[in-house]
């Protein structure tokens, strides 16, 4: 009988086998680039009978998944993390793709408030209401669908163009015509900085934000809004374990932060769903805004109820803790943290 050994546990088996009877590895192990994706894509991204069993009771038996998981019955579903990954993964990139015509308004509207005629010499400071934010601001509010911006998100942007005394001003009050002819002749970045107000001794902090505004002011900010859009899948991610702090908070003696976390997974995973869903169905009809309404409602009937199913807690605790965790999250973190978002973007721009 003809033998091989296994490259994996080096035991020796019939080399009739086409899978090691010890380790299971597959005899023929040829490792190529083409497998090595394939291998890649179908462990993170696999659709198989798993993901069809943890769907339907994920968006119809709020709070029944988590509990399953925790509770051990774990090869049965799609694991949290995994499922969570596909379903953002596929959001966001429907997400990408519907925010194009936002993205190309807000640019136009930046580009038209760099080309204007505007003399800002005779400028002591641009006031907030000015036409060229406005047309910015309007653009995002317009789009409001599309880049999922709440009235309060576009009240943080508000608040961030207000000035504080602290912060260096940012607007563009320097001499333009100046900066302009230093552009032109291809000026040193010192000396197109000077021009543009920032002193000598200017710390560290300043100068970048000073080096940010010229990129913003030279390339007329072109590219702002999609760096934005790439900080937020990220944002999202970091965001998900605050969420499961608050949870661990109300539900102290509920379980370990991870059982927390395989609950925080798992909403997230069906938000995301549910904003594909509403992306697809806008992309065929306009959806009327009173439905729309009704759809971030039921968002909070559903954590409810899962909150209820998932900590076995009595529907007045389950009823106000929902209330209390979505209260703190959407007005109090989520905006904070959009505003960072918009900072960092900025600065990362």
């Amino acid at each position: 009988m003809e033998t091989q050994s296994c490259k994996n546990c080096e035991k020796t088996f019939d080399a009739s086998f086409g899978y090691c009877p010890y380790c299971g590895q597959e005899k023929a192990d040829n490792l190529t680039f083409g497998v090595l994706f394939s291998n890649t894509i179908e462990n993170y991204f696999s659709i198989d009978a798993r993901f069809f069993r943890s769907f339907v009771p994920l968006m119809l038996k709020p709070g029944v998944l988590p509990r399953r998981f925790v509770d051990g019955k774990r090869l049965k579903y799609l694991h949290p993390a995994q499922f969570y990954l596909f379903i953002s993964v596929l959001f966001f990139f429907l997400f990408a793709s519907s925010i194009r015509d936002a993205d190309t308004e807000v640019s136009k509207a930046l580009e038209k408030s760099f080309d204007s005629e505007i003399s800002l010499d005779s400028v002591a400071k641009i006031e907030k209401d000015s036409m060229a934010i406005e047309q910015a601001r309007m653009a995002l509010k317009e789009n409001q669908k599309f880049t999922g911006m709440s009235d309060k998100d576009i009240a943080v942007i508000d608040s961030v163009i207000k000035q504080d005394p602290n912060i260096p001003d940012l607007s563009f009050t320097f001499k333009r015509e100046q900066l302009d002819s230093l552009i032109a002749v291809g000026a040193s970045e010192e000396e197109k900085l000077k021009a543009m107000g920032m002193e000598e001794d200017a710390g560290s902090f300043n100068r970048r934000l000073y080096q940010q505004m010229l990129k913003f002011y030279e390339q007329k900010g072109d590219g702002i809004i999609q760096t934005l859009y790439d900080s937020i899948p990220i944002a999202m991610f970091l965001l998900m374990p605050l969420f499961a702090l608050l949870l661990k908070i109300f539900y102290w003696k509920r379980g370990n932060f991870a059982h927390h976390m395989v609950f925080s997974f798992y909403y997230f995973t069906f938000l995301f769903t549910v904003f594909c869903l509403l992306i697809l169905a806008n992309k065929v009809v306009d959806l009327p805004f009173w439905l729309e309404f009704l759809i971030f409602l039921s968002f909070l009937i559903y954590l409810m109820i899962a909150m209820r199913n998932f900590y076995r807690s009595s529907w007045i605790g389950a009823f106000f803790k929902s209330g209390f965790i979505s209260f703190i999250y959407m007005l109090m973190i989520i905006p904070i943290a959009f505003a960072g978002i918009v900072f960092a973007s900025f600065m990362l721009y």
